[in-house]
Order: C-alpha cells, then structure tokens, then sequence
C-alpha cells in the first residue's frame, strides 16, 4: 500500500510537470505540426507512467486517464481543437488534461455535493460492496450472468472511482467531472448504449479526433466505423495495462462488431419502417446482444489470464482496508466520547 501511495505522488508530480510544459509549448507555438513536436516528448511519456504501479486498478486507470484521455485530448490541442487552451489557468489545464473534467467558473459551481449525489454513491457503493462479498459464487453462474456479473462490477468502480474525483474537483478545483455514465441499463438501442448512455467520455474525446474528420469526407458509415475500430484498438491498448500480454485482437472485433450494428441500426431507422417494437423489448434485446459478445468477446482475454481473480482480490483487499479504516475511526469517535 505505502508503495502505491508513492508510486501516485511521483506519477501525479511528473502528469503535472508534463502538463505546465504541455501549456507552455502551446502558448509558444500555433497548431499544427511545431506545436505537434513540441507535445511529442509528453505524449511518449504518458505511455510509460501506468507501469509504475503494480495495483491492477490504479495502472489500468491511470492508463484510461493518461493514455487515452489526456493522449487525446493533447492531439487535439495541437491542432488547434478544445477542450484544452493555453489561457487556462495552470492548475485548471493539468486537470482538464489529466481528469475526465468540465472546467467551469467557481461561481457557477457549488462547492456542496447535493443530497441526490451522496444517496445514489452510497447507494452503489452498498451494491459494489456485496457483488465483491458473492464472487465465490461467480463460479456456479452461468456464462450469461458471469458476464453481467463482471459488467456489473467495471460499471459501478467506474461511477464509485469517478464519483471520488468528481468530489475532488468539485471542491478544489471548480471543476465538474464530465459523467461517465447515463443508466446504460435503460439503453433502447445500441446506438442509445454507445453514444449517449456508456463510457460518455470516450465518445467526447472520439467524436472531435475521429468520427467528425472521416464523416467529412467519407460520410456517416465510415466515421462510425472508424469511430469503433480505433475505439476497440485503445481497448487492446487498455486491455494490455491489464494483462501485460499482447492484445488478441477480440476486444476490437468486439467494437468493429458493434459499429457496423449501429450504421445497420441507423440504416433501418431511415428506411421508415412503421414497426417498432416496444421500449421494454428493446432495451431486453440491447442489452442481451451487448452481454452476449461481451461475453463471447469482450471478456475472453481477462478471464483466460486469470486476471479476473486477481482483480476480485484486489477488490477484496481495498474493502478490507476500508472496513478496518472505519472500525479505527468509529473506535476513536467512542473513546472520545467516553
């Protein structure tokens, strides 16, 4: 633990010293190519900085953060795109840049989380909780519900690790956290689940690098395909902070798969058919199909590692410290009021 507490000071102190010359290097230079030379030395270093933890979550995190997010996010800075600016406030830019953030004034943010906020985390973290206490019996389920066991499990450390940073930037910075999530469960279509409901940052730092530059010149088809194939090559590049083993390909044939069942999706919308079928339906059947090439896709490389078990332990672990954590504190608030 004291390890990985030290492992995030120094990667914290080297995202903000690559993040001031990152600023710096863009309010000296214009977009395009100097600008993009000039950002070359952070964009090699980004790569490198997850493997300085050994926690399974904190390197795959970083990695999401660092590596995609912030990688994006830079790419567009040189060519001149947001939603990074030079006039930003030093503190401000290495935030937006290295957390998935919406910079916005102090006075147009409450430095108080709303009661809706605390109840609906305490809510999800209760849920996390017990799905980490019953994964001894993941090994009876099922394969379908394994897999929506295991999507349960990404979904509410997500929200719950995203929710902890946006109280933090909340509160510090005057900065909102960009939601990550809008009740995937409720999506009526896969359009609906990828666009508007899953992940919401990664379709806002596609949207502008890809999908907007392909559509232009090669239409609505091609931008989402390209979307969803470089989409599933950053997934192997995650996957690969997980595993630390070369991707297999599965995790981008899973999104490559997804992409053209959207444009098909969209391309049966258009044509006007008076048949819809009910919203219940079509959430069962969007659902079922994602859970069914997650699981046939998605999962394979972690579960066939065995990484599946190691994250579960780590999980374990981190309830354990919590729980012993506020057994000290409740023991200490008795004691001072005894």
């Amino acid at each position: 633990m004291a390890s990985e507490v030290a492992s995030l000071a120094l990667v914290s102190a080297a995202v903000a010293a690559a993040m001031a010359y990152a600023r710096l290097a863009a309010s000296r230079l214009g977009p395009g190519l100097p600008r993009l030379a000039a950002l070359l030395p952070v964009l090699l270093l980004l790569p490198i900085l997850p493997f300085t933890f050994s926690s399974i979550h904190l390197r795959t995190i970083s990695a999401f953060f660092l590596v995609w997010l912030c990688g994006f996010k830079l790419l567009l800075l040189a060519a001149g795109h947001g939603p990074l600016h030079p006039s930003l406030p030093a503190v401000r830019f290495a935030a937006c840049a290295a957390l998935p953030v919406n910079v916005r004034d102090r006075a147009q943010t409450s430095r108080s989380l709303p009661a809706g906020f605390l109840l609906s985390y305490a809510a999800k973290a209760a849920l996390f909780a017990a799905l980490v206490s019953l994964r001894g019996l993941r090994a009876r389920m099922p394969a379908y519900a394994v897999v929506a066991f295991d999507g349960a499990h990404v979904y509410l450390m997500l929200e719950l690790f995203l929710a902890s940073a946006a109280a933090f930037a909340r509160t510090l910075l005057g900065a909102e956290l960009k939601p990550q999530f809008d009740r995937p469960y409720l999506a009526s279509s896969l359009r609906d689940f990828w666009g508007r409901r899953w992940n919401l940052m990664v379709p806002g730092a596609l949207r502008p690098s890809v999908y907007r530059p392909v559509r232009a010149r090669l239409g609505y088809s091609a931008g989402v395909l390209a979307t969803f194939l470089v989409s599933g090559l950053m997934h192997e590049v995650m996957f690969y902070y997980i595993t630390l083993e070369a991707g297999t390909g599965e995790v981008t044939a899973f999104f490559v798969l997804h992409g053209a069942c959207v444009v098909a999706e969209r391309r049966w919308v258009r044509r006007g058919s008076a048949w819809r079928p009910p919203r219940a339906a079509a959430t069962a059947a969007t659902l079922a199909f994602v859970t069914g090439t997650a699981s046939w896709l998605f999962f394979a490389p972690v579960i066939r590692s065995g990484l599946d078990k190691a994250i579960v332990a780590e999980c374990e672990g981190i309830l354990a410290l919590l729980e012993a954590a506020v057994r000290r504190l409740a023991a200490r608030l008795v004691w001072n009021w005894s």
